[in-house]
């Protein structure tokens, strides 16, 4: 009796402790978790990191909520007129006549602008300048009735492209950013304003710089001389020799009002790797460009891009592919491209190949088609890690045929079935 009494007391203490470690073990963070998402402490209404070149998501914070975005509304009016030169639509050395709308903006009370006057004209060139680099209101306005033959119907263009490059969380009422309610007598018919997440304007951004390169070029201006008496400094005071430079910024846009507070999207390179930050609703100029620091440091110090595998070549243990109907019964697979992937720093080695074949290969095969893919990514990420779900879905290079394959006669085919046949026939005697 005396030992029944001594085990039920021990099971009981065993039973607590494993509760209590329980316990104690379900309030600890998870580790895989705190790696993934960083504290970094931002003062932010919302924020994200991306990796511009796989779309790899390195931090977020309320990166779904739809915010006033003032004048990073730009980086979509500035799309729109690259996509406008693009097409011929418009020139760069096109001379375009000041408005009565655009000389309206330009006298509004504390509106960034170039001040443009009536009777004046201004290219095509000049006029994005100012818009890019000054964030210029006036300029911005003028450049979209250009494009479009109003505002109003270039707001439609810009509410369509943010449903073309998937921006599911944005809504453009004026091309400039500018609260509706400031236009006077050319207030839009509506009661709503502009809108857009963070995780909008990364993929905003990411499209501007990967569709028109061009567009760093004229965003990492310092300084703008507009006229003979005017020169004015970029907003982005994170490019070389403004108040807080940051070594690879070369973009992209600021932007502020009461409601929307301070905001910036920015992008900096360095080592190969572009990140894509955005940070919305922070306290002050420099506070904007304190928490993007915070962003860029992070990624630039715990992430690398690393090749795994050069152009043409093969992946050990995955050299060729199954071929039916073909001469030859398999394809030698190599590399379409140079694989690189995106590894956080130290843990490079921990990232194995996944080699995918077509299981539909047919012949004829040939050199250079796609027959399959190689991916390296890490355990356990999702769609939801990725800036859109396209980045999840295409992850990975393609591997092509490094030969033609013919397809095989009929007598081939019909020999190879025989000998086939005969060969299970064997088996199932043999088993």
């Amino acid at each position: 009796m005396m030992w029944q009494r001594c085990t039920k007391r021990l099971a009981l203490f065993v039973l607590a402790v494993a509760l209590f470690s329980s316990s104690l073990l379900s309030g600890m963070p998870d580790v895989e978790a705190a790696e993934a998402q960083p504290n970094l402490q931002l003062e932010v209404k919302s924020a994200i990191l991306v990796e511009a070149s796989t779309g790899k998501i390195l931090y977020k914070n309320n990166e779904n909520l739809p915010l006033p975005p003032a004048s990073m509304t730009k980086m979509m009016t500035e799309y729109l007129v690259l996509e406008a030169i693009k097409e011929g639509k418009i020139d760069w050395e096109e001379m375009v006549p000041v408005s009565e709308y655009a000389f309206f903006i330009a006298r509004i009370p504390d509106s960034a602008g170039v001040y443009l006057n009536m009777g004046e004209e201004h290219s095509v060139k000049e006029l994005y300048k100012a818009m890019a680099v000054v964030s210029a209101n006036d300029a911005t306005a003028l450049l979209a009735e250009k494009v479009a033959g109003s505002e109003r119907n270039f707001v439609d263009m810009m509410n369509q492209k943010a449903k073309e490059l998937g921006m599911s969380n944005s809504r453009f009422v004026t091309s400039t950013g500018l609260p509706a309610d400031e236009l006077g007598p050319y207030s839009p018919d509506t009661d709503q304003d502009n809108v857009m997440s963070a995780r909008d304007a990364a993929i905003l951004a990411r499209a501007l710089i990967r569709d028109f390169p061009e567009a760093l070029e004229y965003s990492k201006i310092p300084r703008l001389k507009f006229r003979e008496n005017f020169e004015k400094a970029n907003y982005n005071w994170m490019l070389p020799g403004l108040p807080s430079e940051y070594p690879g910024a070369d973009g992209l846009k600021t932007g502020y009002t009461d409601e929307a507070k301070y905001c910036f999207t920015g992008t900096a390179s360095r080592d190969g790797i572009r990140l894509i930050s955005v940070v919305m609703g922070t306290s002050s100029d420099m506070k904007r460009f304190a928490e993007t620091k915070k962003l860029y440091d992070y990624g630039f110090s715990n992430y690398k891009l690393v090749k795994k595998h050069d152009k043409e070549q093969a992946i050990k243990g995955h050299e060729t592919a199954e071929v039916k109907k073909g001469v030859e019964l398999t394809v030698p697979a190599v590399t379409g491209d140079q694989v690189t992937v995106l590894a956080k720093i130290g843990e490079e080695g921990k990232l194995t190949p996944t080699v995918t074949y077509r299981s539909d290969l047919t012949a004829p095969i040939k050199k250079g088609q796609a027959i399959g893919k190689v991916v390296y990514a890490e355990q356990g990420v999702t769609e939801a890690d990725y800036l859109q779900a396209d980045d999840f879905a295409n992850l990975g290079t393609d591997l092509v045929a490094a030969q033609d394959v013919e397809e095989a006669s009929w007598i081939r085919l019909l020999f190879r079935s025989i000998i086939q046949f005969l060969a299970n026939i064997i088996n199932d005697v043999i088993g």
